[in-house]
């Protein structure tokens, strides 16, 4: 199914680039950030790689055919999209003086789709 496909390829596709900005972060922009920045900016990285995971299980293991799961999965693509990217963006501005403050309601935003995906497969898995 093209669908679970691509669900299984963002997956990968956000493991990846999980662990080149989790290198980066760590050697990178380890002497240009703040610890506290350092924190927000690993936090993305932990929360990408988390659904990354999510993304590859359910791209094997849900065919993903109901509303409801296709649903469940964009959620988490939406929401690691929003969620760990605006991190990125926060930090990185915000350590170039350039603090792109618009950024700011779009992380609780991706925190949100998060929430709804993880609620989407509890569901899933109460009725399968």
């Amino acid at each position: 199914m093209i669908l679970t496909e691509n669900i299984s390829f963002i997956g990968a596709l956000y493991g990846l680039l999980a662990v080149c900005f989790g290198a980066f972060g760590a050697h990178a922009l380890k002497k240009k950030l703040t610890p506290e920045q350092l924190q927000s900016f690993e936090t993305g990285v932990k929360y990408q790689m988390y659904h990354a995971l999510v993304l590859l299980i359910l791209g094997w293991a849900i065919p993903l055919q109901k509303t409801s799961d296709t649903l469940m999965a964009w959620c988490f693509v939406l929401g690691v999209y929003l969620f760990s990217f605006s991190i990125y963006g926060l930090v990185l501005s915000a350590s170039a003086g350039k603090k792109m403050r618009w950024l700011g309601p779009v992380t609780p935003l991706g925190g949100l789709l998060l929430v709804l995906g993880w609620a989407l497969l509890a569901y899933h898995l109460l009725v399968s």
